[in-house]
């Protein structure tokens, strides 16, 4: 599957507002974001400067992002999930953000919880989580 590049750059943008809910960006958040960015095809200059000045940039619009497609928007939502587990806690924040995000995309509400459930359960037994966008990219 072809991503456009509006999605490519809301994916991007949605991993960094999640990551940012919590007001702290931790090594494994970031080392998620360098994988998925440069599997974006992203700069890697573009992407370390935008990541350096995540907390402080105050111009980065934090409304719900609508993906092109369905598939698109699960992608992302299971990713950002994963983000949001990787540092072994999930906050309020984060996990509003990524519901309404779900919302504006018409996510069913019951793969949503699945989907909560499998990213929590995998943060806790540590398993390594693919990605997945790896899938549809």
């Amino acid at each position: 599957m072809e991503l456009t590049l509006q999605d490519k750059s809301n994916y991007l943008k949605g991993l960094l507002i999640v990551a940012r809910k919590d007001n702290e960006l931790v090594e494994s958040e970031k080392k998620i974001i360098r994988n998925i960015a440069e599997r974006l095809g992203f700069a890697k200059d573009f992407y370390e400067e935008t990541i350096r000045g995540l907390l402080s940039n105050k111009y980065i619009k934090e409304d719900p992002i609508v993906f092109s497609t369905a598939k698109v928007a699960q992608s992302f939502i299971s990713d950002g999930l994963k983000l949001a587990f990787s540092d072994d806690r999930i906050l309020g924040p984060e996990l509003n953000w990524i519901k309404a995000t779900a919302l504006v995309n018409d996510v069913n509400d019951e793969w949503f919880q699945d989907m909560l459930k499998v990213c929590n359960d995998s943060s806790k037994s540590g398993r390594e989580k693919d990605f997945a966008l790896y899938s549809i990219i």
